[in-house]
């Protein structure tokens, strides 16, 4: 037992990140969009009902997250999915609801997810997902991952619809921002902190345009893919990926 408790205390309550993790997460925020917005558009639910379902599946799956003592694959992939999910209708509720716009939603969101970031790194002295393994990191941990969801969908909605790049040329911008990081990881000294926090904020964007390039008419540039379907493949490749792909707790690290 007390052997146990050793290992435990070394071990982070978030994934290993691994290529793996890529992969799900991309996947995740894919279906986010596309989730979200099966219910607010294709359900004609709303954005104001759809964003208070989500939040309130969203605040129970992070409960569930928080209490769970060591890193489980199922409650953690759930508790992404449930953020993207909320992330997508509550970003398009302030940007289109609000009427704040897709520039005036990305910065508002841009500048909370910074101030995330600083309170956590002052408070906790270190935003490392490695060092997320007791209840107050775990909580600083998810309301920024919230900021970073929900600032993806309107940073995405701007480049593809606003700034005219369409769903494929977002989808080559984002990845090709993705490699940029990819390179500057292999290749560079810089912060691995920075570099994650970096490219986990850009795969949402990235989830986002792939999700409007699925379903949206033709005539927009998409797919025109049942918003159903598409969800429902999705959330079928990541539970398949969560039994294919090794999945373990990251290890606790000092870091920046």
């Amino acid at each position: 037992m007390h052997n146990n408790n050793a290992v435990s205390s070394h071990l982070s309550k978030v994934p290993a990140i691994t290529l793996g993790f890529w992969i799900i997460k991309i996947a995740a925020t894919t279906l986010g969009e596309t989730g979200g917005d099966a219910v607010t558009m294709s359900m004609n639910l709303g954005y104001m009902t759809g964003t208070l379902i989500f939040a309130v599946i969203f605040l129970a799956a992070a409960v569930i997250q928080i209490r769970h003592q060591t890193y489980n694959k199922w409650v953690y992939w759930f508790t992404v999915v449930a953020t993207t999910t909320v992330g997508t209708t509550l970003a398009d509720f302030a940007d289109r609801s609000l009427g704040i716009g897709y520039l005036g939603g990305t910065l508002l969101l841009s500048s909370l997810l910074i101030l995330s970031l600083l309170v956590w790194r002052l408070v906790c002295g270190s935003i490392a997902v490695s060092s997320v393994n007791n209840s107050r990191t775990e909580i600083f941990y998810w309301v920024t991952i919230m900021f970073s969801q929900t600032l993806g969908t309107a940073l995405g909605d701007w480049t593809a619809d606003t700034e005219g790049f369409g769903y494929d040329g977002g989808i080559l911008l984002f990845v090709g921002a993705l490699a940029v990081i990819a390179l500057l990881y292999w290749f560079t000294k810089i912060s691995r902190t920075i570099l994650f926090w970096s490219a986990f904020i850009l795969t949402r964007p990235l989830g986002a345009v792939v999700g409007d390039f699925l379903d949206k008419p033709l005539s927009e540039g998409g797919m025109e893919l049942s918003r159903y379907s598409a969800s429902l493949a999705l959330g079928a490749f990541i539970i398949a990926c969560l039994f294919v792909i090794p999945q373990r707790a990251a290890v606790k690290e000092a870091s920046v």
